[in-house]
């Protein structure tokens, strides 16, 4: 017996008897590579939005900080009301959502219009993600979830690449509206295939914990808008008495408050704390929230020093990760076969490590006359170290979850993936206004000059400054992830691997 067919017998998860997963699983990768697309197909078209709908930078910003905001805070209830109302049932609702408030976000005529569409297609989004990974839980047996987990791993490093070209294309064709259309025939497609193709898994038809959501949501949101939003407002005054420190303090209190709220609960807690009784549970969180953090801040000067210093087009700079995603995707199978058979200390340790040390390498070629094959070959490294990062990372965190608690643990890795991702925004936003302070002196004040001289050709002076500023801010999420490689080396042996 093969390993698809031992893993559609239904044995030990919540899959039909005779059924395989795997049809089901490629029907929701579809939509959930769509929703990733997206996350990084905005960024590339900032220009064209301005100029098409007449906004300033600060109003354009708020097209990418509502749709991650709308994403973040929903992810512990949507994970949640999966296992409540089943995964299909919210996948499908999520990306019925995420295509329709796309057609919207193509067709609004304003700044303010786009921002609420994108607030729509935020929801949508957060209802969508965790419900993939829940499935996986669910309908792949212990023994074969590292497959399915490497595929959904990889989808992200190839959404990398895939979306800023896209973004580039489309942006210099057809126009910026068309990186929200190319979604509507995608999701289209994505909804037959999941309506076919997906299970209706058992529910569990509990009580619903209104006071834990309640919390988590006001908590998540003020505590992830003060941390996006701080270098907007200087880290300082928003209006009045609010401050960015005050909405982050009140944020971490609700959320603890939160916290004790779920310990208290003894009928359905919205996060059962239990989960976290299990130890690679536990440390999966953290090195995601590490792996979050890193991958989000390292596209910055990544990507400003591509267009900045060596002045290559959005396309051009996002061709300098295909090393990274070809080779991701490429070895995502055998990721997956080794995550099932070996001891996770074996694997995401080098996964984890792998990525910093690519992260470093890549600084030290961030000159402005280093050759592309330089820059190349580290992010090949990187691409065969994530291989090794995401999927055992997500297998090793679900797969010794009881199947009733799927969504829920899907939900709060996702949640811990995303914040660690805002975080890490922050983060490299300050680390690159200090680091060009350091090394162009009154320049961090004309940093959205630097931004819109991409593709101009900087008297050398400054190209070296800026790059070294780059440079520097690139160790950032190369130090973080130092963090993750520390809590990965405690997992220990998944259960489905404990001889009796």
């Amino acid at each position: 017996m093969t390993l698809e067919q031992s893993a559609g017998t239904g044995l030990g998860t919540d899959q039909p008897e005779g059924r395989s997963p795997w049809p089901a699983l490629w029907a929701m990768v579809l939509g959930f590579f769509m929703i990733l697309v997206d996350s990084t197909i905005v960024s590339v078209a900032t220009p064209a939005i301005m100029e098409g709908l007449r906004a300033g930078v600060n109003d354009v910003i708020w097209v990418t900080s509502a749709y991650l905001l709308a994403y973040a805070v929903p992810l512990l209830i949507t994970g949640r009301m999966g296992d409540r109302f089943g995964p299909k049932n919210l996948y499908l609702l999520g990306l019925l959502v995420f295509t329709l408030s796309s057609l919207w976000c193509g067709l609004t005529g304003s700044i303010g219009w786009l921002i609420i569409a994108r607030v729509v297609q935020g929801l949508g989004a957060s209802m969508l993600t965790p419900q993939t990974m829940a499935v996986i839980t669910r309908t792949f047996p212990a023994a074969s979830r590292g497959q399915a987990m490497a595929l959904w791993g990889a989808t992200a490093g190839v959404a990398i690449l895939v979306g800023p070209i896209v973004g580039g294309v489309l942006v210099d064709g057809p126009g910026w509206e068309w990186i929200f259309f190319i979604n509507v025939p995608v999701g289209i497609i994505a909804f037959v295939l999941a309506w076919r193709l997906v299970p209706k898994l058992t529910t569990h038809t509990h009580s619903f914990d209104w006071i834990g959501v309640l919390l988590s949501a006001v908590g998540m949101f003020l505590l992830v808008f003060g941390v996006q939003e701080g270098e907007t407002y200087n880290w300082g005054t928003i209006r009045g008495v609010i401050s960015v420190p005050l909405l982050i303090a009140l944020g971490v209190v609700i959320l603890a408050v939160f916290l004790w709220w779920q310990s208290r609960n003894r009928r359905e807690p919205l996060v059962p704390l239990s989960l976290f009784g299990d130890r690679n549970f536990s440390l999966a969180n953290i090195a995601i929230t590490t792996v979050g953090c890193s991958v989000t801040a390292m596209a910055f000067p990544f990507m400003l020093y591509a267009q900045v210093v060596r002045g290559m087009s959005p396309t051009h700079s996002a061709l300098l990760l295909a090393p990274m995603a070809v080779l991701s995707g490429a070895l995502a199978p055998v990721s997956g076969r080794l995550t099932d058979r070996v001891h996770p200390r074996a694997l995401a340790p080098f996964g984890i490590a792998g990525t910093a040390l690519s992260l470093f390498w890549v600084s030290r070629v961030m000159t402005p006359d280093s050759q592309v094959w330089q820059i190349l070959v580290p992010m090949g490294f990187m691409g065969i170290s994530q291989a090794f990062m995401w999927g055992p990372l997500g297998a090793t965190a679900n797969r010794n979850l009881p199947m009733h608690s799927a969504g829920a643990g899907a939900g709060i890795y996702n949640t811990t993936r995303q914040v660690g991702a805002v975080l890490g925004s922050a983060a490299i936003a300050a680390v690159i206004e200090a680091r060009l302070a350091a090394h162009l002196p009154g320049a961090a004040a004309k940093s959205d000059q630097f931004q819109q001289a991409a593709g101009a050709h900087l008297p050398p002076p400054v190209a070296r400054g800026f790059a070294a500023a780059m440079a520097d801010a690139m160790l950032l999420p190369a130090a973080v992830l130092i963090i993750g490689v520390v809590a990965v080396f405690f997992f220990e042996r998944p259960t489905h691997q404990v001889r009796p």
